[in-house]
């Protein structure tokens, strides 16, 4: 299976064409999940202003959003925004590192804008968790980010680990089987030694206990609850935190992307059978023979 990769690529590409030759630029894209980014030069052609547009920004910002943020770019985050999106970053590219693999390092860190905007409520459910640890006992806030319409993540942390849950829905029935196959993965690959994995837990319909207290849960046969239960050896240090929350954080768009994938190849399967099966039928058809003959007067009678 594919892995997606956690940086826009369109950021990264478009960056580094800038860096070595700079023009006009003014680019709006989004994400795979709704997030809405806007590249331009708004003044001069070495000037790049990129906007974020998140629907959750408020959730985000109230569990620490604006603090990574300015730990991962200090200066480059701009005091105003643009309007209608929620975060701007204005970057120089004269001031971009010469050295190549220091130049690379910071375009990857621009293309991880939206990441490091979403990794807020996992750093401090990670935190929360090590000082719920060092007490024994007790269960961190429950946090909630509506990332898109009618699903959410669900993060909180307790004292032996930290608990996320998606909510996803599923348009059609297939889709629904197709997920339940691929979570069946989950599960057997876990049972191998060699994997370091999270426990994942899956129910349809009816929410998981620890958020079925929550208003307004919808509670229908097409939404389905994934739940990732995260031990603390899966962030015992930055790097592991870092890594552990780039890929949670994928988990829906990864899970929908390999449904979709699932059902064009086995469409075009189907497609190809078809045309197999109506070559053996072309084959299979009979030619009658056609009999000329003539009357004694010399016309032509054709018969079958």
């Amino acid at each position: 299976m594919i892995l997606l990769e956690p940086h826009n690529v369109i950021i990264q590409t478009t960056l580094s064409e800038k860096l070595i030759k700079p023009s006009s630029l003014d680019v709006q894209f989004v994400d795979y999940d709704g997030v809405r980014f806007h590249l331009t030069t708004p003044e001069h052609k070495t000037g790049l202003l990129l906007s974020m547009h998140i629907r959750c920004w408020d959730e985000l910002v109230r569990y620490g959003a604006m603090d990574v943020l300015k730990r991962e770019y200090g200066g480059l985050l701009a005091g105003q925004a643009e309007p209608e999106y929620n975060v701007s970053l204005e970057i120089d590219l004269e001031q971009v590192p010469a050295d190549p693999g220091a130049r690379d390092d910071f375009v990857m860190s621009i293309a991880l804008f939206k990441r490091n905007a979403l990794a807020a409520p996992f750093e401090r459910a990670f935190k929360t968790q090590k000082e719920l640890e060092a007490s024994g006992a007790g269960r961190g806030e429950l946090m909630q980010i509506h990332y898109r319409d009618e699903e959410a993540i669900y993060v909180q942390a307790a004292h032996d680990r930290v608990t996320v849950i998606f909510s996803t829905i599923f348009q059609e029935e297939t889709d629904r089987i197709f997920g339940r196959v691929f979570l069946q993965e989950f599960v057997d690959a876990r049972r191998s030694p060699s994997i370091n994995a999270p426990q994942v837990l899956y129910s349809n319909r009816d929410p998981p206990l620890e958020i079925r207290d929550v208003p307004g849960l919808r509670n229908t046969e097409d939404i389905g609850y994934v739940t990732f239960v995260v031990s603390p050896r899966h962030f015992t240090n930055p790097e592991r935190a870092s890594a552990t929350i780039s890929h949670i954080q994928l988990f829906r768009d990864y899970l929908h992307y390999h449904i979709k994938c699932s059902k064009a190849y086995m469409h075009s399967r189907m497609r190809h059978r078809v045309t197999e099966f109506q070559k053996i039928l072309n084959r299979a058809k009979t030619e009658v023979a056609t009999v000329e003959r003539k009357t004694a007067s010399g016309r032509t009678m054709t018969s079958r």
